[in-house]
């Protein structure tokens, strides 16, 4: 059973619903330790006093605002427990929202939200219907860990979930990352989409959605504690030259249907007559598959 991370409230109107915060994911990954090489032994940090010049335990570290480089203000559990702010005991709903109106960039990490007791059985679940039935998320305040935080809530079974989110004033502006202008064909799009149709999948399962990094690490801490020899990596592929766009799409449709075990060749759609030259093979036009592949694009997130 995960540990509560949090006890309050969600604050809906004049609804209250008391909840207990847990995280919403796992960390699976393969953790190393520090050591030293010449005769293995553990390499730990160790937190020192400045001052004293002495090694500090646990129960006498505490935190403070640097004031100056001489002055610092301590600031207690329960000094961060007992702000002044509306949000510091409750997970105050300000806003409903369509889910696709939310940059995904600003969301950040997810926690389950568990009724704390019966008294939040039926408000809890109020919520979830409701929400449901909406097919809106909701936006909320919240102050943990010493600041106020942006979250957004959405259900997910027949759970709420908690995700915290970035302000507004968090996210970079992107525009000096852009490349430099450049014009992009109607058939490029075209065959980019039917590209997409062609790797569409209904759900993240399978063979390609696995934690492979992890299972590689796992083999070579096998093998070195076996003392076995280590599996070989792969070659890399080289990327390739991409001298025709279109010629790279088509070839790129092809080898997805190969992947999946589909017979037949890919084609795009017909080049214009100087990219026929190019490519050196013509892609005949696909309506179908172009419907489809816009329907794809058009996809709205999933809520749950």
């Amino acid at each position: 059973m995960p540990r509560t991370i949090w006890s309050g409230a969600i604050s809906f109107g004049l609804v209250t619903v008391p909840i207990n915060v847990q995280s919403a994911t796992e960390d699976h990954s393969i953790r190393f330790r520090q050591y030293h090489v010449a005769d293995g032994g553990r390499v730990r940090y160790r937190k020192v006093c400045e001052l004293e010049d002495r090694e500090v335990p646990q129960e006498e570290i505490g935190k403070g605002y640097e004031l100056s480089k001489t002055q610092v203000i301590p600031i207690t559990d329960e000094d961060l427990s007992n702000l002044p702010l509306p949000t510091a005991k409750a997970i105050e709903i300000d806003a409903f929202v369509p889910l696709e109106s939310i940059d995904p960039i600003r969301i950040a990490e997810g926690y389950y939200l568990q009724p704390a007791g019966q008294v939040a059985a039926k408000p809890y679940k109020l919520l979830v219907q409701a929400l449901s039935r909406s097919s809106k998320v909701a936006v909320a305040k919240y102050a943990w860990s010493g600041r106020e935080r942006l979250g957004l809530l959405r259900v997910r079974g027949e759970a709420l979930v908690l995700h915290a989110m970035r302000w507004d004033d968090e996210i970079r502006d992107p525009a000096e990352l852009l490349p430099p202008p450049v014009d992009v064909s109607e058939e490029e799009i075209e065959g980019a989409l039917a590209l997409m149709d062609t790797m569409t999948v209904d759900e993240l399962v399978g063979e390609e959605f696995r934690d492979r990094y992890t299972e590689a690490m796992a083999r070579i801490i096998e093998a070195k504690r076996e003392e076995k020899p280590l599996p070989e990596a792969p070659e890399p592929e080289e990327p390739a030259q991409v001298l025709d766009l279109m010629a790279a799409l088509n070839a790129s449709v092809q080898q997805a249907r190969h992947s999946r075990g589909e017979s037949g060749e890919a084609e795009v759609h017909e080049l214009p007559e100087t990219k026929k030259k190019a490519a050196g093979n013509a892609a005949k036009k696909q309506p179908a598959r172009k419907t489809a592949a816009k329907k794809t694009a058009g996809r709205r997130p999933r809520s749950a």
